[in-house]
């Protein structure tokens, strides 16, 4: 028990210093945002210490299954730490955070071309928006691309090359997938299957669809503050994160999928040597 209270504690650390990062490294935070940003890094904490502490998950699926999502929070800890490195490099300039501007800004020119995911989300900046704006917009953007592939390809190679989730013991499926509900009707190996398609094909689309939807937010209701880091920063790390996230899930539900399906073939064919 204790073993386990100390791992929560720490991952719940974590969580809370992910969510308050932006706010603790960029100069000239507010002080309403960052009391906003502490009760939102408490609460996910909390949270986070709960599901952890706890025997069996409730809400996070793969609990059981490292690294899964250990990969995903460095991936997600890296985009935004370096975002805000960045964006603190324009007022505080260091070695480090030139460094990164300089390797964003390359990354993005390379990856803004027509109809990719970094140009849509490069034409989401309003008109007569400087230069300088410009070019941040396209460093974050193609910066936090980067680290997304980067962490899907990671863990594809996880999956293919080191046998996850089986590597080190049984996979629990009821306790690793406390979301998925057996008892909702049909064929579990189908449904892992469907669920697996639907979540990569998400993947594929959000990078398309999240500009998009942006952009009518902005024609239509609220325009998007491309100007202000700490938005600037948040904007780019889930738009590169939850399309990552999600095919990152479909790949670990197929993988489920085909351990259950190669399973089934063993257990059929030892019930047809017994009864022949």
């Amino acid at each position: 028990m204790i073993k386990r209270m100390v791992a929560a504690a720490a991952r719940a650390i974590l969580v809370a210093l992910l969510i308050a990062l932006p706010a603790l490294i960029l100069p000239g935070v507010r002080h309403d945002a960052a009391q906003m940003v502490a009760l939102l890094a408490l609460v996910a904490s909390v949270l986070t210490f709960v599901e952890y502490f706890a025997e069996y998950p409730s809400l996070i699926e793969f609990r059981n299954a490292p690294p899964f999502n250990r990969m995903r929070f460095i991936a997600l800890f890296l985009t935004v730490l370096l975002l805000t490195l960045i964006s603190r490099g324009q007022v505080a300039p260091t070695g480090l955070s030139q460094w990164l501007t300089y390797a964003g800004l390359h990354v993005g020119q390379a990856m803004d071309f027509p109809f990719s995911p970094v140009r849509l989300m490069v034409l989401l900046a309003p008109e007569g928006l400087d230069e300088p704006h410009m070019q941040m917009i396209r460093t974050h953007a193609g910066l936090a691309y980067l680290i997304s592939l980067a962490s899907l390809l990671c863990f594809v190679a996880l999956v293919r090359l080191l046998d996850w989730p089986i590597r080190k013991g049984a996979f629990n499926f009821w306790v690793n997938l406390p979301l998925f509900d057996p008892t909702a009707g049909g064929d579990v190996l189908r449904r892992l299957k469907r669920d697996s398609h639907v979540n990569v094909a998400l993947g594929f689309l959000l990078p398309f669809l999240i500009p998009a939807v942006l952009k009518a937010a902005s024609v239509y209701g609220t325009p998007v503050d491309l100007t202000d880091p700490q938005s600037l920063i948040w904007m780019m790390s889930a738009w590169a994160f939850l399309p990552a996230s999600l095919i990152m899930r479909g790949v670990a539900l197929m993988r489920i999928a085909d351990l259950i399906e190669e399973k089934r073939r063993r257990a059929y064919a030892q019930a047809e040597l017994q009864v022949a």
